[in-house]
């Protein structure tokens, strides 16, 4: 049976009537990682730190599992939307908590078009993959552009497969978006790194992945983007591929860039978020092999805003 999926988490006591309020959603209906798995129907480790990070900066947080939420009397609600998710969110799937409806899902997306704000971390860019979605025979090794799903083309990128959680290197491109002021030129981190692809083409890119010496064939591609910022309509949507592991979480750089991206997609700071994705990472557009080859191939297809 299906624990309990909707928990109000917390808000900060003072000033609480001008805070703004995310709903985080963290349905699995692909893989569900530890980070969000609640136990005994207590909140998962990243709820609890989302919660607590809410309380010290001024932002309410409703914790939800439960796909039915997504109706337009309760997204309006919110102002801003928070995924950890995997897989067809439309579907009960491995947690087995109430999908999204078609409708739901649709009233979602245009709420961001519209000006409401989203942020996703890690698995984000593992859900609503576009189908037929096989990363073992291949069908991820390639772009679809403006035929992707509208999740990804609302995100800006997608996962492509991840190779063994290891040390490696996030170069920062720009150091002057909200809370990236503290991460100096570049910083190491243990990490499950997802190796992405569906670039949309008006990324402001801020953090970059440095594949140089990295293990697994994943990494057999240039740099790519993994934190990133863009507008999508009037909405502002903020994504990093961090977030897997628990202790990723507490971790101080991580909060920072993450508390910045919550300040901007809230609305709450602005920022320069010009296009920059050719110059940040001009070989974005390169695949890793797929299992059965050896050398990468070029997207052929690009991506519109």
């Amino acid at each position: 049976m299906a624990v309990l999926a909707w928990i109000f988490c917390g808000s900060l006591s003072l000033g609480a009537a001008e805070a703004k309020h995310i709903l985080f959603f963290t349905k699995s209906s692909g893989f569900e990682h530890s980070a969000i798995k609640r136990t005994n129907g207590e909140l998962s480790h990243a709820e609890k730190v989302l919660t607590e990070l809410g309380k010290k900066h001024s932002f309410e947080v409703t914790c939800t599992k439960d796909g039915g939420v997504f109706t337009p009397e309760n997204i309006a609600k919110y102002d801003a939307f928070f995924f950890y998710t995997t897989g067809d969110l439309t579907k009960p799937g491995t947690d087995k908590q109430p999908p999204m409806t078609a409708a739901g899902k649709a009233a979602f997306l245009q709420a961001i078009k519209n000006g409401k704000g989203f942020i996703g971390t890690h698995s984000a860019s593992d859900t609503f993959h576009t189908e037929p979605d096989s990363k073992e025979a291949g069908t991820r090794y390639q772009n679809y552009g403006d035929k992707s799903d509208p999740y990804v083309l609302m995100l800006g990128g997608e996962f492509i497969k991840h190779g063994p959680q290891q040390k490696a290197k996030m170069i920062v491109v720009d150091p002057k978006f909200p809370g990236c002021e503290e991460l100096g030129s570049d910083f190491e981190l243990m990490e499950e790194w997802y190796s992405l692809k569906e670039f949309a083409s008006n990324l402001h890119v801020i953090l970059v992945q440095d594949t140089a010496g990295m293990k697994g064939a994943e990494y057999k591609r240039g740099p790519y983007p993994a934190t990133w910022a863009r507008t999508y309509g009037k909405g502002r949507v903020f994504f990093t591929s961090m977030g897997h592991r628990e202790d990723v979480w507490t971790n101080p750089k991580f909060q920072s860039l993450l508390l910045g991206g919550i300040d901007w997609a809230l609305g709450n700071i602005k920022a320069d978020v010009t296009p920059n994705l050719e110059q940040a990472a001009p070989k974005h557009g390169d695949f890793p092999p797929k299992p059965d080859e050896n050398k990468p191939e070029k997207a052929k297809t690009k991506r519109k805003t």
